[in-house]
């Protein structure tokens, strides 16, 4: 086997960043536009991470620490740039958090110099990953993410603890680690977002009540809770705002995804729906609208997914899975919704403000009954071949 110098994988490197990244015109929804490479993978992932450079302690220029995935990435537009604070997950298992950054929203991504250095604060966390950025209207950027933990109550080594870690920055540089957040009435937490604004003077958390670390169990769908001090945070109660159903694409879970978009008819929430199925579990991505002044009340709720798994997608560590914790609203109307698929990689789907109103307010609702369904497509069908004799 011929091995190759340290040089020769910078500039493989280097080519990789500079590659284009077109749309895919083979896809067309008129809601959203997906692109045919993956924005981040671990071939994004610099060299000087995971090689040592220097040929006399690595004559094989082998890899000594490798990487297994780039993921579910928070994302905020910080300074000028795109920037993405990506889940890497080493080959060791253990994940950890870096910021890739880009002038253009869907391709040319660099990872900055060094990984995030969180602070070491909680001594039985064991991982940490799958962060939302929030820049909130007191000033900070709030970084809200999974701090797992070995059960210490089960001897069965899968057995782990979830919990919201918060943390906080204003240059996404140095970070400061707040108290994980604790909810009274649910034992674990995960996929927990922070909305941008005070809620009645309040912060206010989107969170994901669960029995266990897999399991949501009597957790009914995605919450919504205030707290008074965020550097102290204690949630009381959680109202259930987006509910599991029987026979959808929330049937086993669902949970917060990326902060929520402010728009003039209220906020635009991306979500991530759970169902079973022969294979496993499939995940999906779904909308729907909460009122502006009251962020936990549902306004619309359009039917099914909003973006689902396609082609090579649909396969990676964990297959048949898209997941995002990060959109960015742009100031042109864009939006730009990063998304990982199988757990392997991230992607990005374009999209703007007027299309995801159009999309969650006039799409109609999921009437939960085959009969039901069957009879909204023939009146949809119905209408257009009536549309169409008469545009003869």
């Amino acid at each position: 086997m011929r091995s190759r110098s340290f040089d020769s994988l910078m500039e493989s490197y280097e080519r990789l960043l500079g590659r284009p990244n077109p749309a895919d015109e083979h896809f067309y929804n008129g809601l959203f536009t997906r692109y045919r490479n993956p924005v981040l993978t671990r071939e994004h992932i610099p060299p000087f991470w995971m090689y040592d450079a220097n040929p006399a302690a690595n004559p094989f220029m082998m890899q000594r620490l490798g990487v297994n995935a780039t993921l579910n990435s928070g994302a905020i537009k910080f300074g000028g740039k795109y920037c993405l604070l990506v889940r890497v997950e080493g080959a060791d298992r253990k994940s950890f958090f870096a910021v890739a950054e880009s002038s253009r929203p869907t391709e040319g991504f660099r990872f900055r110099d060094y990984p995030v250095i969180l602070p070491d604060t909680e001594q039985q966390e064991t991982n940490v990953y799958d962060m939302r950025l929030t820049a909130h209207e007191d000033g900070w950027i709030y970084g809200v993410f999974c701090s797992e933990s070995k059960d210490p109550g089960n001897p069965d080594l899968s057995a782990a603890v979830a919990a919201a870690g918060i943390v906080r920055t204003k240059d996404l540089e140095t970070w400061e680690r707040l108290p994980n957040l604790r909810t009274l009435n649910s034992p674990q937490q995960r996929n927990v977002v922070l909305h941008p604004e005070f809620v009645d003077g309040q912060y206010a958390f989107y969170t994901r009540p669960m029995d266990d670390f897999i399991e949501t169990g009597s957790g009914g769908g995605i919450g919504f809770g205030l707290c008074s001090d965020i550097t102290h945070a204690v949630v009381g109660e959680e109202r259930i705002l987006s509910r599991r159903k029987y026979h959808t694409i929330t049937e086993a879970k669902n949970g917060a995804g990326a902060v929520p978009i402010k728009t003039d008819r209220g906020w635009i929430h991306i979500a991530h729906g759970v169902r079973n199925t022969a294979a496993g579990l499939r995940y999906v991505l779904y909308a729907f609208a909460t009122d502006l002044q009251d962020p936990a009340k549902v306004i619309a709720e359009p039917s099914g997914m909003l973006l689902g798994p396609l082609g090579k997608e649909r396969t990676g560590d964990v297959s048949n899975v898209v997941f995002t914790n990060g959109a960015i609203a742009d100031d042109d109307g864009k939006v730009y919704i990063y998304y990982a698929s199988s757990d392997t990689r991230m992607h990005v789907a374009e999209t703007d403000t007027e299309r995801l109103k159009d999309y969650v307010f006039n799409t109609p609702e999921d009437p939960l009954r085959s009969p039901d369904c069957v009879r909204q497509r023939t009146e949809l069908i119905r209408r257009n071949l009536a549309f169409m004799q008469n545009s003869k």
